[in-house]
C-alpha cells in the first residue's frame, strides 16, 4: 500500500499539468522612513482548485518562504501567517490556502539613511501548490522605496492591508497563564490549558508536525478555571516513517476569536512513588555507596584523626564524644540536603522544561547537559588516577574549627568530609542515584539521606565505640591503588557519556570534543607537574596560567556547536538535477578519516564566505566517502583524482573548477565571486 501510496504521487508529479500562481509583492507605503517598520504583503493568485499550506502543512508540502535581501540594509520580520483552512490530506488533516491568501510580513529600514536616499529591496519567494499533485513555484521582487522624513502611507491598498490584518489570530493577552502538560498513562496525549474563552475553540491549528489538529481525535472541555484541549501526536507521516518528536506546542485556537498560542514547554507527567519493595534497593545502594565513599584516601587518613579528637575535647567523657559524633553526622546530613535541594531544584527545571524522567538518562537528551558530565567524569577521573591532586587537606581544616569552636568545629567537619567526599561517589552511585533521581519528594530526599548516613556511619559507630579506632587497617599503599582503580570506572562513564554526545552532535562533530580532551588533560598534567608547594612562584604562576589556557580552550573546543544546514548528500541524479534548473554547485569529496579535509572545513568555510554563496544560490553537497562508496570512487576517477579532498564548483554549461586540496577563504571568495 506505502509503496503504490508513491507510485501514484510520483506518477501524477511527473505528468500534471503546471498552471502559474500569479504574485506579486505590495508595500503599504509609497515612501519609508529611516528606522521605522512599515508592512509589506506577499499575495499569491492560486489557479482554481489549487492551493498553498500554512507554516506546518500537515503533511510534508512547503509553506511559501521568503528570502530577503536589503543592499543598504534593513531587517524583515517572519511572515505573520492567516488563518488557514483544515482539509482531509493522505493520512491527517492538511493545513491550506485556496483563493488568494495574503502573508504580512513587517520590513524595518535601517536607521542609517537620510531623506532622499531610495530603499531597495529584493526578494526571492518559493511555495508549493497542490491539488491531485505538486508543483513548486517562485518569483523574484525588487523595489524600491524614496526616503523621506515620515513614511506615507498608500491609500490604495488600505483595504488590502486591512483584509491582510484581519486574517491573522490576535495575540493571546494571557500568555503566562497558558500552561501544556503529558500522563504517564497517555504518553501521546498533550493537555494543553488556556484561560477560559468566550466560547469553546472550533478547532487548534499546531505548528509543529509532531501534533494533530484538535479535529484529530482531540477533546475540549470547560471549568471554572479555564479551558482545556487534548490533543493527539502524530507519531509517523505519509510514508509511516517516524516523525521526531518534541517537547513544546504553538499554534492557533479557531473559534468565536481566535488566538494565537506562543511557543509553551510541555511539562513532563511528575515523579511517580515505588513501592516499598523497590524503594529499599535503593536506600541500600545509596547507603553502601555513601559507606564506600570513606575508603577514598581524601577521607579515610583522617577517621581515626577525627575519633581521637572528639575524644580529647570532650575529656574521655563517652557521652560528650557520642555527640561529637551525632554533631559531625548532623554536619554530613545538612552538606547532602544542601547537594541533594540542588539536585532536586535541577530536575523540577528538567521537568518544567519538558524533558521526561525515565530513571538515569532522562537528561541526557540534551548535549549541554552530557558534555558537562562527561567533562566533569573525565576531570575526576584524571585527579583519581593521580595526574593531579586537589582537595587532600580540605578535612584537616574541620580538625582547626572543631579545636577552637566545640560543636560546631565538629559539624563542619562533618560539612567538609562531605565536600572533599563526593568528587569520588560517581563509580559507586550511578545506578542508585540515577534511580533516586526519578522519585517523588517525599522518597528522592530520605534516598540521599540514606547515602548521607552511609558516609557518617563510621564516624558515628566510632564515636560510640573509640576502642574500635585501633582495629582500623593502618592507611597505606593500598588506598592509592584502590583510588587508581577507580579512576577506570570514571573513564568508561566518560566514554559512555561520549558515545552518546556522538549521538546527539553527530559523528562529524566529534573530532574537536576529542582534541579537546587532550588540551583539558595536557593541562591537568601541567597542573599536577608543577604547581606544587614546593616549585618557585613564578613556576606556579606560569603553570596555573598554562593550565587554565588549555582547560578554557579544551572545554570551548568539546561544547557543543550549532549544526548548519549548508550540506547535502550528493548523488549524481542529484547534480543533474541541480544543474538543469541552473543552479551552480559545490561538491566537498571528502572523509572523517581525512584531516586535511576536516581543517578544510574548521578554517575556509567562514560566515562571509558562506553568506556569499547563498547569495549566489551555490547548492553545496557532500560526497561522504568515510566508508567504501564505488559511486563516488568512478567519479573522482571521471574528475582526474584517486584521493582526498577533492573540490569542484560545477556551473551549468560551463568547465568543473577542481580547487587546490588546501582552502583558505579568501580563495572561495574569489572563486565564489565569479559565479553569475
Amino acid at each position: 500500500m506505502r509503496f503504490l501510496t508513491v507510485l501514484l504521487a510520483t506518477t501524477a508529479l511527473l505528468y500534471a499539468e503546471k498552471p502559474a500562481s500569479l504574485s506579486s509583492l505590495i508595500p503599504e507605503v509609497t515612501a519609508v522612513a529611516p528606522g521605522e517598520p512599515f508592512s509589506i504583503v506577499l499575495k499569491l493568485e492560486h489557479p482554481e482548485k489549487w492551493h498553498s499550506y500554512y507554516l506546518n502543512s500537515g503533511g510534508v508540502e512547503n509553506p511559501p518562504s521568503i528570502e530577503w535581501k536589503f543592499p543598504n540594509g534593513g531587517h524583515a520580520g517572519a511572515i505573520q501567517w492567516p488563518i488557514p483552512e483544515v482539509k482531509d490530506g493522505f493520512n491527517s488533516k492538511s493545513f491550506v490556502y485556496k483563493g488568494s491568501p495574503i502573508f504580512l510580513i513587517e520590513i524595518t529600514p535601517p536607521a542609517s539613511l537620510s531623506p532622499g536616499d531610495t530603499f531597495t529591496l529584493s526578494a526571492n519567494a518559493k511555495w508549493q501548490i497542490c491539488e491531485m499533485s505538486c508543483i513548486n513555484e517562485k518569483a523574484k521582487f525588487s523595489i524600491d522605496l524614496p526616503v523621506v522624513a515620515k513614511s506615507v502611507a498608500d491609500a490604495g491598498q488600505a483595504e488590502l492591508f486591512k483584509t491582510a490584518r484581519l486574517g491573522i489570530p490576535s495575540a493571546h493577552p494571557y500568555p503566562a497563564d497558558i500552561t501544556a502538560g503529558s500522563m504517564k498513562d497517555a504518553p501521546n496525549e498533550i493537555h494543553l490549558q488556556l484561560p477560559k474563552m468566550d466560547a469553546p475553540p472550533v478547532e487548534f491549528i499546531p505548528n509543529q508536525p509532531y501534533i494533530k489538529a484538535l479535529s484529530e481525535g482531540g477533546k475540549v472541555s470547560e471549568t471554572e478555571s479555564g479551558t482545556f484541549l487534548i490533543l493527539q501526536r502524530k507519531l509517523t507521516d505519509m510514508l509511516d516513517d517516524p516523525i521526531p518528536q518534541g517537547n513544546t506546542v504553538s499554534g492557533m485556537v479557531v473559534g468565536t476569536k481566535s488566538f494565537a498560542i506562543p511557543e509553551t514547554r510541555i511539562s513532563a507527567p511528575p515523579a511517580e512513588a515505588v513501592p516499598f519493595s523497590k524503594l529499599l534497593p535503593i536506600l541500600g545502594g545509596m547507603f553502601l555507596g555513601g559507606l564506600i565513599l570513606n575508603l577514598m584516601p581524601c577521607v579515610f587518613p583522617v577517621i581515626g584523626l577525627k575519633i581521637m579528637g572528639f575524644v580529647q575535647q570532650a575529656g574521655e567523657n563517652r557521652r560528650s564524644i557520642a555527640l561529637h559524633g551525632v554533631t559531625f553526622a548532623l554536619g554530613v546530613l545538612a552538606s547532602f540536603a544542601a547537594l541533594s535541594g540542588i539536585l532536586f531544584a535541577i530536575r523540577a527545571a528538567a521537568l518544567k522544561n519538558g524533558t521526561e524522567l525515565k530513571g538515569w538518562g532522562y537528561q541526557l537528551q540534551d548535549p549541554w547537559v552530557v558534555v558537562v558530565l562527561l567533562l566533569l567524569m573525565f576531570i575526576l577521573g584524571l585527579n583519581m588516577f593521580g595526574l593531579f591532586e586537589i582537595g587532600i587537606s580540605a578535612t584537616s581544616v574541620g580538625s582547626k574549627w572543631q579545636s577552637k569552636t566545640g560543636h560546631s568545629g565538629s559539624f563542619f567537619s562533618g560539612v567538609l568530609a562531605t565536600i572533599v567526599a563526593t568528587p569520588c561517589s560517581a563509580p559507586f552511585l550511578g545506578v542508585a542515584i540515577g534511580a533516586a533521581m526519578a522519585l517523588p519528594a517525599y522518597q528522592f530526599f530520605p534516598a540521599f539521606g540514606a547515602m548521607a548516613l552511609g558516609l557518617a556511619a563510621p564516624y558515628l559507630t566510632l564515636s560510640l565505640m573509640p576502642h574500635l579506632v585501633e582495629k582500623l587497617p593502618r592507611p597505606g599503599a593500598w588506598m592509592e591503588s584502590f583510588k587508581q582503580a577507580m579512576s577506570f570506572l570514571l573513564f568508561a562513564s566518560a566514554a559512555g557519556l561520549l558515545w552518546v554526545y556522538s549521538g546527539l552532535i553527530g559523528q562529524e562533530y566529534l573530532l574537536a570534543p576529542l582534541l579537546g580532551l587532550c588540551l583539558i588533560a595536557a593541562g591537568a598534567w601541567i597542573y599536577g607537574r608543577w604547581y606544587l608547594p614546593h616549585k618557585t612562584r613564578r613556576v606556579r604562576a606560569t603553570a596555573l596560567i598554562i593550565t587554565a589556557a588549555f582547560a578554557i580552550s579544551g572545554t570551548v573546543m568539546a561544547l557543543p556547536k550549532e549544526k548548519d544546514d549548508l550540506w547535502q548528500p550528493w548523488s549524481e541524479e542529484t547534480v543533474e538535477n541541480l544543474l538543469s534548473e541552473g543552479a551552480p554547485v559545490y561538491i566537498d569529496f571528502t572523509a572523517q578519516w581525512c584531516y586535511t579535509c576536516q581543517i578544510n572545513k574548521k578554517f575556509a568555510y567562514t560566515g562571509e564566505v558562506i553568506a556569499l554563496a547563498k547569495k549566489k544560490g551555490i547548492v553545496f553537497l557532500k560526497a561522504d566517502k568515510t566508508a567504501a562508496s564505488p559511486a563516488i570512487e568512478a567519479k573522482l576517477q571521471e574528475l582526474g583524482r584517486s584521493a582526498i579532498p577533492v573540490n569542484v564548483l560545477l556551473i551549468p554549461d560551463e568547465e568543473p573548477v577542481i580547487t587546490p586540496e588546501i582552502l583558505t577563504s579568501g580563495y572561495l571568495k574569489e572563486l565564489f565571486g565569479k559565479v553569475p
